[in-house]
C-alpha cells in the first residue's frame, strides 16, 4: 500500500487493538520491558514501484536492534503464505522478526518475556 494509505489503517489499528496488542502495548510501552523504545503499528517502507513507495505495518517495532514483533491472531492461518512472503521481504531489509500467538501474549507473557530477552542476550552478544 501507499503510505497515506497504510498510515490511516495504522492509525486505525492503533486506535482499534486486538485484545492481545492492547495486552502486549501495556506491558512494553514506556521502556517497561528491557528499557526497550517501541512503537506500534510502525510502517515499513519494502520497496518503490514506478515512484510509488509501498508499505507494511508492523504489529511492533524496536528501531535500536531493528526488531519486528508480530502478534498473530486468528487470520494469520488462512494467510499463511501472504505472512511467509511479508516476513522475508522485512528480513531482506535486516530487520529480525518474533511471532507471537494472541494466546502466548495473554496467556504466557513470562514466556513470551524470556524469548525476547533470550533475543536480545543474542544479538547483542553476536
Amino acid at each position: 500500500m501507499r503510505y497515506y494509505e497504510t498510515r490511516d489503517l495504522a492509525r486505525g489499528h492503533r486506535k482499534n487493538p486486538t485484545e492481545a496488542e492492547s495486552y502486549f502495548w501495556k506491558k512494553v510501552r514506556g521502556r517497561r520491558l528491557f528499557g526497550l523504545k517501541i512503537n506500534r503499528q510502525f510502517l515499513i517502507q519494502h520497496s518503490e514501484i514506478m515512484g510509488n513507495k509501498l508499505y507494511y505495518i508492523s504489529d511492533f517495532h524496536n528501531c535500536e536492534h531493528k526488531l519486528i514483533i508480530e502478534i498473530d491472531g486468528g487470520i494469520h492461518l488462512i494467510q499463511q503464505e501472504y505472512d511467509i512472503l511479508r516476513e522475508n521481504d522485512i528480513k531482506a531489509l535486516g530487520y529480525r522478526v518474533l511471532r507471537f500467538t494472541n494466546d502466548e501474549v495473554l496467556y504466557k507473557w513470562e514466556e513470551v518475556e524470556r524469548k525476547i530477552g533470550e533475543f536480545l542476550t543474542n544479538h547483542i552478544t553476536h
